[in-house]
């Protein structure tokens, strides 16, 4: 038995019986069990019990021993002041303040049926990908489950997404730049990409934009790639990067992306020459982006992105490759770039003011393949294949945040299987 568990049972009102006694023999009617607190303070707020002919209304804390009263410091704490009852597991101390206030201490050990106990225990020993696997089954998912766990995910991005919008100045446009930069970026260069948009002044940034050998000179001179150039093209950016450091006073300010674990065509090079590209494009993309309904909107807006020639013929600087061909954005990492970057601003953007947005986002997801990766592939050994992004990252997110922190007890799968 530990807390959380005791916790679980009392809220979901898992007993054998609901005749309940206090210590001291006297009949307790639990009339409100109260709510859960997952703040500072009791484990319950606002319950109301009846003994002894009196109803008292206050909060009630849960213990697994009595004398985790003591050990948890709650004494003297004014939050812990209104208290009606104890609530333990096991009774190993009477404690003198609770009997001078009329506080009851009920014990629960022989209310609680011992399977549920064993089969708690169970799912937090086991090692498995996730600590139900050997009693999981695809129809245990309730009904709606993607939908909802997708649309948490999107709630919490969002909070993420407000905050940054703070540092931006209420602009969505320099939003969307630093989100796609980081998006683009990949795993391995994501923050680096990140912290080179949010290094620019959005406003020089919307000033270039309309020619994209400045966009690309900008890019390559704060990676510190034109220190030394060694082609004419190389030179071009370097002057056209001098200049635009000298017009808008930059400061001396370099970052360094990494090359190594990458394929040729995700290389750091490609991937801000063809950001450049969008932005070229693009004038009022946010407006774009946020205006578009359907994917096929959203996907126009990509179809002619690519590398600038120079990159035809190349992956790095000063290297011809025996790889010829233009560096387009693939249908696989426009993907994530919507994934990442797009739908989460997306829904930020609308949640409070378009009631629809939810299902426009969630059928924008079902249009989307679902991710290949090892979590995924996973969670297909479970014979639980996702059709879609909608439900892989419904899935990747239900790992990351239950299955894998053993949060059985906050997980919709877990509450069900505890109940069966």
């Amino acid at each position: 038995m530990n807390e959380k568990l005791l916790q679980y049972l009392w809220n979901f009102k898992i007993f054998n019986s609901f005749d309940f006694k206090d210590v001291d023999g006297n009949d307790v009617e639990i009339l409100d069990f109260g709510r859960w607190n997952f703040d500072s303070g009791p484990d319950f707020l606002f319950g109301k019990i009846k003994t002894n002919g009196l109803i008292i209304a206050g909060n009630i804390e849960l213990h697994v021993k009595s004398s985790d009263w003591i050990f948890h410091k709650h004494s003297g704490n004014p939050e812990f002041e209104n208290i009606i009852a104890h609530v333990v597991f096991s009774h190993d101390v009477e404690l003198e303040e609770f009997k001078n206030k009329n506080v009851l201490t009920l014990e629960l050990k022989d209310y609680i049926d011992e399977n549920v106990i064993s089969k708690y225990a169970t799912l937090l020993q086991e090692t498995q990908f996730i600590p139900c696997e050997k009693i999981f089954n695809p129809n245990d998912l309730p009904i709606n489950f993607h939908e909802e766990t997708l649309l948490k995910k999107l709630d919490l991005k969002s909070i993420e997404i407000e905050e940054s919008l703070k540092l931006h100045q209420n602009n969505y446009e320099a939003l969307l730049f630093a989100q796609l930069a980081y998006a683009f970026g990949l795993k391995v260069n994501a923050l680096i990409f990140k912290q080179l948009a949010e290094s620019i002044d959005y406003t020089i940034f919307n000033k270039i934009r309309q020619d994209q050998t400045q966009l690309e000179a900008l890019f390559f001179g704060i990676c510190g790639w034109l220190v030394k150039p060694t082609d004419e093209q190389m030179q071009i950016w370097k002057r056209e990067f001098e200049f635009i450091k000298r017009k808008h006073q930059l400061p001396e300010f370099y970052i360094y992306p990494k090359f190594s674990k990458l394929r040729p065509p995700n290389f750091p090079t490609i991937r801000l020459s063809q950001l450049a590209s969008l932005y070229h494009q693009n004038q009022n993309l946010f407006s774009k982006l946020i205006n578009a309904k359907t994917i096929d909107e959203i996907y126009k807006l990509f179809q002619k992105v690519k590398a600038s020639e120079y990159w035809d013929q190349r992956f790095n600087f000063g290297k011809i490759s025996t790889v010829y061909g233009e560096k387009t954005l693939t249908t696989d990492f426009i993907e994530l770039i919507l994934i990442n970057a797009i739908l989460p601003v997306k829904y930020a953007y609308h949640k409070n003011t378009n009631e629809d947005i939810p299902d426009e986002i969630l059928t924008i997801y079902q249009h989307i393949s679902p991710e290949k990766n090892t979590i995924i592939e996973q969670w297909k050994d479970l014979h639980l294949k996702p059709k879609n992004a909608l439900e892989s990252q419904s899935l990747l997110f239900h790992y990351r945040n239950y299955c894998a922190k053993k949060e059985c007890l906050r997980c919709s799968i877990g509450v069900r299987l505890m109940n069966t």
